[in-house]
């Protein structure tokens, strides 16, 4: 175990704040059973106390602790998907406090794949309640230098594992009633659960469990910016010139003074999305255009971070 990851286990132990890389976006870390310590990851977040966290563990069986009831769906799903980018919601066991839960009767779990996360969790021991690195709503961080420019002084140490390799957030799916329920969509698509499922997972309803990143604006840059249809882009360049920041799949035009070009690859550009979002949110333009992705079921997840950045 490295040095600095004993360092920060001890600060979590002690009820501190650790800024540490997971495979899909930065986390920040509090200790998941202390209400003083998740109290000040929310108000470092700014976040909303009934909005839940996401609690992270090392292992399946320490995260099922969490949980009061763990049906066959979910030992399907995280005998496929974990460590990696599921969050799977369930009903909450004595372990999880309502100050993790938003209040409600459900958890959300994940095992995070990235080594240095697993090491963490390890030294750690126990849950690690770890939502996005930034300020409530903003871009998410994939590299440790965005954590740093995002919370400054509000986090006491920040571990760098290297840019995220996924990119967006994970694929949250509720297991908590009676058919799967897919909440937010991420790298593993809804079609991979049904295959592994042996069933159709159905659409997010009013009534489904309130969850990370589900407000209707959440992911969004401090720039406005709009999704356009392909066919329309040429058009909104023309009518708005120099003064608007582009991010498209085509060739830089040469009307538009910061133009970044994105792969046309969905996990490719899942991954370079919110530092493109950001080196945008720089160039101090007026508004930011995004060409908007294909509407195919391997691009949901980009899809949904960009409708909500640009609500």
């Amino acid at each position: 175990m490295s040095a600095e990851v004993r360092r920060a286990a001890e600060i979590l132990q002690r009820g501190g704040l650790v800024g540490f890389p997971t495979e899909t976006v930065y986390g920040l870390g509090a200790d998941a059973s202390s209400a003083a310590a998740v109290a000040r990851l929310y108000g470092a977040k700014r976040r909303p106390a009934d909005h839940p966290v996401i609690v992270h563990f090392a292992d399946a069986d320490t995260a099922f602790e969490w949980a009061r009831d763990v049906p066959p769906s979910a030992k399907k799903l995280v005998a496929h998907f974990w460590p990696g980018p599921l969050t799977l919601i369930l009903r909450k066991s004595p372990k999880a406090g309502n100050f993790v839960t938003g209040g409600q009767d459900t958890i959300g779990l994940r095992v995070p794949a990235h080594p240095v996360a697993q090491e963490l969790l390890r030294a750690f021991g126990g849950g690690i309640a770890a939502p996005s690195a930034n300020r409530f709503g903003q871009l998410s961080p994939t590299t440790a230098a965005h954590v740093r420019e995002d919370l400054g002084q509000d986090v006491d140490l920040v571990l760098d594992g290297g840019p995220s390799e996924v990119g967006i957030e994970s694929t949250i799916v509720d297991l908590s009633g009676s058919e799967p329920v897919l909440l937010r969509p991420g790298r593993i698509s809804a079609q991979a659960l049904a295959e592994i499922l042996g069933t159709k997972v159905e659409e997010k309803r009013a009534d489904s469990p309130r969850h990370s990143g589900g407000l209707e604006r959440h992911y969004a840059p401090k720039t406005p910016a709009r999704l356009v249809p392909p066919h329309q882009l040429d058009q909104e360049i023309a009518q708005r010139g120099a003064k608007v920041a582009v991010l498209a799949f085509s060739r830089p035009d040469e009307r538009v003074d910061y133009w970044l070009r994105m792969p046309r690859e969905s996990q490719g550009y899942a991954q370079k999305l919110y530092a493109a979002l950001r080196e945008l949110d720089g160039a101090r333009c007026e508004s930011i255009l995004i060409e908007a992705p294909p509407e195919t079921p391997e691009w949901a997840g980009v899809r949904d971070r960009l409708t909500r950045a640009t609500t």
